[in-house]
């Protein structure tokens, strides 16, 4: 930064200035008091230009940013993970959040609640899957007819049963961490960012693997434009080391023991089905679903089942298509051989 020195009047009286006439010195000198209190005022001057211009960089370089993600992608939308014909790779999450608040916003008195209300994996799966399929869409400050904020966090809290909005950063208080090899549908990936706790922090829901080497997962998460499930890579297209896996502390029973033979077969609607599928698809089963594995029984649980039997060697009653308690174990525990390629 230059200061621009301003000299004092020629005929300026004071004792300095006199004697420098008398030398015929320059009419200017430090000691001139105008010019001491010029000085001050230039210095102050400068440092709030130079404040003004680095707010302006930043302004500007956001802008910069917002005007590049406003430009169009050609398969259209106005970002990465709006457009259909975007490189996947470059699907980084959109997704600032608000802060912790009750249904519909309401005040937050004190520390946030810890309560984990007693949900299971298919009411958690369920819950989110109802976005999807209303196309909630994305707002960090609107509210969703169920009383959830529209944003990442907001729409996990809604997943989990939560009677609050809450944030990436406060989710899990509600959780335990986990590895990855224990994922199961209805647990989450949390990012946070310390640098941008807002803007670069992101959560999203597990559904499950989708491939028997465990590095794409089905997601359920909540950005723009609007509530997605779609096949993700271990653990996000961005900061993929930075995300770790959390299983929510509310979740009632266990699905590593095997329910019964009951729960599974013709007209079989249960939570322990869905699980099966995911179990399934996570060992190469996934051709066998068109759509993905839901809650009811049909056809192709049938046929992965008798897949993932004939895998492993067996014959006759023990591959007849229904899981007994040796398929779940093995499906639970990871153990025996994957189902092969078509």
């Amino acid at each position: 930064m230059e200061f621009t020195e301003i000299a004092p009047a020629a005929d300026c009286a004071c004792p300095g200035c006199a004697a420098r006439r008398r030398t015929d010195g320059p009419p200017g000198h430090p000691g001139h008091p105008e010019r001491g209190r010029h000085r001050r005022r230039t210095a102050r001057a400068a440092r709030r230009a130079a404040a003004l211009l680095a707010a302006a960089g930043t302004v500007i370089g956001g802008a910069s940013s917002a005007l590049a993600e406003s430009a169009p992608w050609p398969g259209g939308g106005t970002s990465a993970s709006d457009s259909p014909d975007a490189p996947e790779a470059a699907a980084a999450p959109d997704t600032p959040q608000g802060e912790a608040a009750g249904l519909f916003g309401a005040a937050l008195l004190g520390p946030h609640p810890r309560s984990t209300p007693a949900t299971s994996r298919s009411a958690i799966l369920d819950r989110a899957q109802s976005w999807v399929d209303q196309q909630v869409p994305y707002s960090m400050s609107g509210f969703w007819s169920d009383g959830y904020r529209q944003d990442c966090s907001g729409f996990v809290s809604m997943a989990w049963g939560l009677g609050s909005s809450q944030t990436t950063w406060t989710l899990p208080d509600f959780a335990d961490r986990i590895a990855k090899n224990d994922l199961q549908p209805g647990d989450a990936l949390i990012f946070n960012d310390p640098d941008h706790p807002q803007g670069g922090s992101h959560i999203a829901l597990f559904a499950g693997w989708a491939d028997s080497s465990r590095t794409t997962y089905l997601a359920f998460e909540q950005t723009r434009p609007n509530t997605r499930k779609r096949s993700t890579p271990y653990a996000y297209w961005s900061h993929a080391d930075g995300y770790l896996p959390y299983r929510y502390r509310g979740l009632s029973g266990s699905s590593d023991s095997f329910p019964g033979a009951d729960k599974f077969g013709p007209g079989a609607r249960n939570e322990y089905v869905g699980r099966l599928g995911q179990l399934l698809v996570g060992r190469g089963g996934g051709r066998f679903y068109a759509e993905g594995p839901d809650d009811s029984w049909d056809d192709a649980d049938h046929r992965a089942t008798e897949a993932f039997q004939l895998a492993q060697g067996w014959t006759g009653t023990e591959a007849d298509g229904y899981p007994g308690k040796d398929t779940w174990d093995y499906l639970t525990h990871h153990r025996g051989s994957d189902i092969p390629p078509a």
